[in-house]
């Protein structure tokens, strides 16, 4: 797989065209969010986690624990894609389950969803664009091996978490231009919550004097990591970096307990082109989107197979003048 050449970011009425590509008539039902939708997920969800858990404590002093710390924490590292679905408010209909779903959920991850909403937001209004999209200005895509397998890690992505944790909550904002004025005091507000609720758990665990939080949380949560590094890693890279909703995103044909823990996520292309459209009306956009999609993967291993073939194994140097 051929990484796309940077081009001319914004093509004057593009989107607009895109826009059309599903009828109005269509679209006002796919926009049709759902309280009942959206709860019936989120309990399946939580279902899941209660399962997770279940099955590590069953697995403790056994020799199968590592898988099952992993199957867990997989479940765990999902919770990205409610908090991103709520982030849009259209998880559920109601405004309020949707702030609660997000704040909850990205404490799961320890992602401040307050933050992200204004972090994802100017991603999408800036998609690929190398200058002003905050996904490639905080997280450039790979450009060797090494880089690819540091990204995989996730040592940056805790990295990150400790930073914006601690100087968010001091009101620091420098660098992050994409976060607007008005905004800052909330999210200020919410990860001086998030940081409180945090100490206070660990709090506790100390004096309680259990390891719950370690076996059941963030134990997983690190050996999940790397696989949710991996799949948002295919959402845009080796894709265009320009406007073209059509080739920008990657919409990648997975199978059904990913599709169902990453609320449909994996149809990411039209996700962008209509973010509106709530998860589970997005398999329907996709049957009217197929036919005018440029990047169409089948499943993520094949995905990060072309991703990883394309990277030298040392970053290119620039060639001597």
């Amino acid at each position: 797989m051929r990484l796309a050449p940077a081009v001319t970011w914004r093509q004057p009425g593009r989107r607009t065209q895109q826009m059309r590509l599903i009828p109005p008539a269509v679209l006002a039902e796919l926009y049709a969010r759902s309280d009942v939708r959206g709860a019936a997920r989120a309990l399946a969800h939580l279902a899941a986690l209660t399962a997770g858990v279940l099955l590590v404590h069953t697995a403790r002093g056994h020799w199968w624990l590592p898988a099952a710390l992993l199957l867990h924490g997989l479940v765990i590292v999902s919770l990205f894609a409610v908090m991103h679905e709520a982030v849009h408010y259209s998880a559920f209909r109601s405004r309020r389950l949707n702030e609660l779903a997000a704040w909850l959920a990205g404490f799961g991850i320890l992602f401040n969803a307050t933050y992200y909403r204004q972090f994802h937001f100017a991603h999408h209004r800036y998609a690929q664009d190398p200058a002003r999209d905050p996904e490639l200005l905080t997280a450039p895509p790979p450009r060797s091996r090494a880089a690819y397998w540091w990204r995989v890690i996730a040592i940056p992505y805790w990295r990150a978490r400790v930073s914006n944790l601690v100087r968010l909550a001091r009101g620091r904002f420098e660098g992050l231009g994409f976060v607007p004025g008005p905004t800052q005091p909330a999210i200020v507000r919410s990860m001086r919550a998030m940081l409180a609720a945090l100490i206070g758990l660990a709090a506790v665990s100390i004096a309680q004097g259990t390891d719950a939080l370690l076996w059941y949380w963030l134990l997983p949560l690190a050996l999940g990591l790397p696989f949710l590094r991996l799949y948002l890693l295919s959402e845009h890279t080796g894709c265009s970096e320009d406007d073209d909703g059509l080739t920008n995103t990657r919409t990648t044909i997975s199978v059904w307990p990913v599709r169902f823990l990453m609320w449909n996520l994996p149809y990411h292309a039209e996700h962008h082109l209509y973010p509106s459209i709530p998860f589970h009306q997005l398999p329907a956009a996709h049957r009217w989107l197929r036919a005018h999609l440029r990047v169409v993967a089948r499943g993520y291993v094949s995905v990060q197979r072309g991703l990883y073939a394309s990277l030298p194994r040392a970053p290119r140097r620039p060639a001597r003048s």
